[in-house]
């Protein structure tokens, strides 16, 4: 499907939810959609790594980092195992590394902003809950729809 987040608006103002302009794009695909899996992952990404190993089915990750800037959640090897896996992008409230290879994926990336700091690696974070950020409130499965103007949430798909 072709969309632009404007058009969208446009035809469903009145039950999408609009993320604050605070991302900015990372991977090679700067469109993309699909529901949404949530986790909570502060300065930890062990749980978006056993995430990204499942089965994506053209779901959008998206990671509650808590804001934080001080260590990347994402870099270009679990950027490689959400392609691999069928992922069609990843929001991350946080930062990402590796940004000149996510550029080059064929994948959705958009983040807060870049750290070459690696995240630990002890197992912390939630699945599949309600997270708060950005203006956004996210359910899991509420469906995602990205480009260069910004970020739409709505509770069902906006395209047939």
């Amino acid at each position: 499907m072709t969309f632009t987040t404007a058009d969208l608006y446009d035809a469903h103002s009145e039950t999408v939810q609009v993320a604050e302009p605070i991302f900015r794009d990372y991977g090679g695909l700067r469109a993309f959609h699909g529901p949404i899996k949530t986790l909570k992952a502060f300065q930890d990404n062990s749980l978006v790594r056993k995430a990204l190993e499942q089965d994506g089915q053209g779901r959008v990750l998206v990671v509650d980092g808590g804001g934080s800037m001080r260590c990347a959640l994402l870099g270009d090897n679990l950027g490689a195992l959400a392609i691999k896996n069928g992922w069609a992008g990843i929001l991350v409230y946080g930062c990402v590394r590796d940004s000149r290879i996510l550029a080059t994926m064929e994948l959705g990336v958009k983040a807060l902003g870049t750290n070459p700091r690696r995240s630990a690696k002890k197992g912390g974070g939630e699945a599949d809950l309600l997270v708060t950020f950005a203006g956004l409130t996210l359910h899991p499965g509420d469906h995602l729809y990205a480009d260069e103007d910004g970020i739409l949430l709505s509770t069902t798909p906006l395209h047939s």
